[in-house]
């Protein structure tokens, strides 16, 4: 299907429930009530509490049942992707190590030492290690995602924007929510909150979550090292907070732990259709054949503090603290086979079939320690300055080792060290009654150092060896918002952001390490955010561009599955974004979100090794035999993102019987750098279904699914062996009991 047809027809669909449930209510003879304002939106994109109507920052916030239904059927951190506009998210390790993309700027790295653009923010605390970026999303508050580059108020590594997570905190009176939920492939999904007050200065919040699902995918092959069954899991995390207020001072103490039993995400040769992305003769979602090694296990633990101590007014110092820790396993049967191209009888390009075994696996330690203080001055007549400091350091220790059969034949060691210290400040003035303008500077300095030893497979270069890394910058931002009307305003934005040099630290595969430089981006966007039809609708539109330098891009696979950190000149993006919100009558509420993305490398010498595995490029290729990249698109970057919920209900009895829809749509990407006809993921259309009744008493009961309509496609894929590809989540569907009070 086209993309302007499928888009059109998710719009059309949510349309014409919206206007068809009215009409429905009238027939039966229920009288509708007037439409209600709605619910004013606050965000914390300057790193304090405002409307979002008055912040110039293109941010979408989700949160409250939108967020309970999509998070829900046991996904993990990556059902954020294409839920807001221009935001996309994936991964090739499963449950462990999610990449984010903002308007397109992302990494698609997997090595555990790898940078990525786009910063999650979990309760104040920058998490750094894609690995630890993978905590679960559960009892959280809301979460934010701010577009475009950050880098002046929020830690570091922020030029493509910033996910922003908070957990519901403790209160001053005692509640609590219990929910269990049971559907097909045996998935169960707990999760429980309870907190109040301890003193009239001392509360509590304790919440956990389990989760846990069958395997689901048949292993074929019944001789080799690798499990009968794949794509299970069981997912445990817990969090308690004490929170400590009294007259205008407070202490939030916050201590958290995860554990992780599961598969490894399961790749699958001959997956892909020679000259084409579909999917190739033979293949079930439901089968694999795998003969190496597989499994994968997590323990992840941290904790942190907030202090913050009133000055008079509304002025406050604070400061924040955490520590983030996590132990990582996984191996994996890369080749994704069991049969392979040099024996007899098994054919390059069918299914299961891989050119030749690679089994590898690893144990990380990623561990992170980032101190911020921060002094903001409070509202001084029309004034207001934040000033601070931050502190970030971190060790990464990671042992990765290959498998022939069973014996090992590579063994190398990793030790990363990284170091970062920033000073900021940034502040806002009302020029006039209607005009803010506001700015903001931010000094940087990063140091890496990366030391590895042991016994390399297929290795370029002697062990050990250490490289390192330096840089600093100056980011900065400045923007106007100006007051339209009470209901609306407009604003301009134009920042920069900043990403430290980057250390590839392969050295399997005649990989050879390597330092990139670091990268700087410059953006600029305007847009409007209103309220209209007597609030009961509100919009924000954006548009926006930026250029990013020696932007950090790592070449994987190829002939002989071999890793490179380039810097490439430069990359540019530019697009449009919007949001509407509305509630047309009090029984029902609608939103619609969507985003136009165009990105583009720009390099006239940059060369990357085509597939190894036999794939169609489709992009010219020099007298080297390597693809020619300029003017691609960036990997995992859709031309087209778009999402929509609805949600219907009516009174009944002393509740509502309600109906909830969700969907998100994502246009098709590139995988890798260069382009192949094979490695063009297609689009992804998504939806999910909700009913139930939510009695008044506090108690709820629901039916849900997942994927609604099982679409499967290929997400990622492996381009040195054979047509390997990784797919989406299988539709999922099944009952929900909650409490709360």
């Amino acid at each position: 299907m086209k993309t302007s047809a499928r888009l059109a027809g998710m719009a059309v669909s949510v349309l014409a429930i919206a206007t068809a449930n009215p009409v429905f209510a009238q027939d039966a003879g229920e009288q509708i009530a007037s439409a209600s304002d709605l619910t004013e939106i606050f965000v914390t994109a300057s790193r304090r509490e405002e409307r979002a109507i008055d912040v110039p920052v293109a941010v979408t916030a989700i949160s409250g049942e939108a967020l309970d239904v999509i998070n829900s059927s046991g996904l993990d951190i990556r059902f954020l992707s294409a839920r807001t506009p221009s935001l996309n998210v994936e991964s090739s390790f499963g449950r462990t190590f999610p990449r984010f993309y903002i308007r397109g700027l992302g990494n698609t790295d997997f090595d555990p030492n790898a940078a990525q653009p786009v910063s999650v923010v979990y309760d104040d605390v920058a998490l750094e290690n894609p690995m630890l970026k993978s905590f679960p999303v559960f009892d959280v508050e809301s979460v934010q995602v701010l577009r475009g580059p950050q880098g002046t108020l929020f830690g570091r590594n922020t030029p493509a924007g910033v996910v922003k997570i908070d957990s519901a905190k403790p209160t001053d009176y005692f509640t609590g929510k219990f929910s269990a939920s049971y559907g097909n492939l045996d998935t169960i999904n707990l999760e429980g909150a309870i907190g109040g007050p301890i003193t009239d200065v001392v509360s509590f919040r304790v919440s956990g979550l389990m989760q846990r699902r069958d395997d689901w995918v048949k292993n074929l092959n019944t001789t080799g090292l690798a499990e009968e069954e794949f794509e299970g899991y069981e997912d445990i995390a817990t969090r308690a907070q004490l929170l400590i207020e009294d007259d205008g001072n407070s202490l939030l103490l916050n201590a958290h732990y995860r554990h992780l039993d599961a598969s490894p995400r399961i790749f699958r040769a001959g997956a892909i259709l020679p000259g084409s992305n579909d999917a190739n003769v033979g293949f079930d979602p439901k089968e694999a054949s795998l003969d190496g090694y597989t499994g994968q296990t997590m323990e992840q633990w941290g904790g942190s503090f907030r202090a913050s101590l009133g000055l008079g007014g509304d002025s406050t110092l604070s400061l924040i603290a955490g520590y983030e820790e996590a132990n990582v396993t996984s191996t994996g049967d890369i080749d994704g086979g069991d049969c392979y191209a040099f024996i007899p009888g098994c054919n390059f390009y069918d299914i299961h079939v891989a050119a030749f075994p690679v089994n590898t696996g690893g144990n990380t330690k990623p561990s992170e320690m980032s101190t911020e203080v921060r002094f903001d001055t409070g509202d001084l007549g029309g004034y207001r300055m934040q000033v601070g400091a931050y502190y970030f350091d971190q060790e990464l220790s990671y042992r990765e080792f290959a498998f022939d059969g069973t014996t090992i034949v590579s063994d190398v060691y990793h030790r990363n060290d990284n170091r970062n210290f920033g000073v900021f400040a940034g502040g806002e003035v009302s020029a006039t009654d209607r005009l803010t303008l506001r700015a903001g500077v931010r000094y940087s300095d990063d140091k890496k150092t990366d030391r590895i030893t042991g016994t390399a497979q297929l290795p370029a270069v002697t062990l050990p060896v250490t490289n390192t890394a330096k840089g600093d910058n100056i980011s900065w931002d400045v923007s106007a918002t100006y007051e339209v009307s009470p209901d609306t305003n407009v604003y301009a934005r134009v920042a920069t952001g900043y990403q430290g040099p980057a250390i590839q630290d392969r050295v399997n595969f005649f990989s050879i390490p390597n330092v990139a430089k670091e990268q700087t981006t410059i953006s600029g966007e305007a847009g409007i955010k209103s309220a209209l039809m007597g609030r009961t609708l509100r919009l924000d539109l954006a548009g926006y561009w930026w250029r990013t330098d020696d932007l950090q891009l790592t070449a994987v696979g190829g002939e002989f599955n071999s890793a490179r950190l380039i810097n490439a000149d430069h990359a540019i993006g530019y697009g449009l974004e919007g949001e509407l919100i509305a509630k047309p009558t009090p029984y029902l509420d609608l939103t619609l979100g969507g985003s136009w993305n165009f990105t583009e490398i720009r390099d006239n010498d940059l060369f990357i090794a085509p597939c190894g595995g036999g794939c169609t490029v489709i992009d010219p290729l020099n007298d080297d035999g390597l693809a020619i990249i300029d003017g691609n698109d960036l990997p995992q970057a859709p031309r087209y993102v778009a999402n929509a919920t609805l949600r219907y209900g009516v009174p009944v009895g002393a509740g509502e019987v309600y109906f909830f829809t969700d969907w998100a749509y994502r246009s098709a990407t590139n995988f890798f750098l260069y382009e192949a006809v094979e490695f063009r993921g297609k689009e992804l259309l998504e939806g999910g279904v909700r009913a139930g009744y939510a009695a008044d008493a506090g108690w709820e009961v629901a039916g849900f699914v997942r994927n609604v309509t099982d679409e499967i496609v290929f997400v990622s894929g492996i381009d040195f062996n054979n047509l390997t590809g990784m797919i989406n989540e299988p539709r999922t569907y099944g009952v929900e009991l909650r409490y709360s009070f």
